[in-house]
């Protein structure tokens, strides 16, 4: 997994490429987790992220739980395999995808 990350302003884009899973969900984590500091907009673009195993949705979700309580956060670019595990776990009725 390869993550980089943009600040501009108040708006953080995360870009996450290749496979979440128990190995690597917690840099992921705490990629997020330093990076929130006045930070009023999360953006996820999975447009290279092929895989998320259950770790990776508890990131995912945790995130969105975060951003709840100090802006918003959208998660875009969704490949069709990541967005069919976002269909069957239910992901894709609380989290904000475009």
């Amino acid at each position: 997994m390869a993550i980089t990350t943009k600040k501009d302003g108040g708006t953080l884009t995360i870009n996450v490429s290749d496979r979440i899973d128990t190995i690597t969900a917690p840099d992921l984590e705490k990629c997020i987790t330093d990076n929130l500091d006045g930070v009023s907009e999360l953006i996820l673009d999975l447009k290279d992220m092929v895989y998320t195993s259950s770790a990776g949705l508890r990131v995912i979700l945790k995130a969105q739980k975060l951003m709840n309580a100090q802006g918003t956060m959208t998660v875009k670019n969704i490949r069709e395999e990541v967005m069919d595990i976002f269909d069957v776990t239910g992901f894709t009725d609380i989290l904000n995808i475009e």
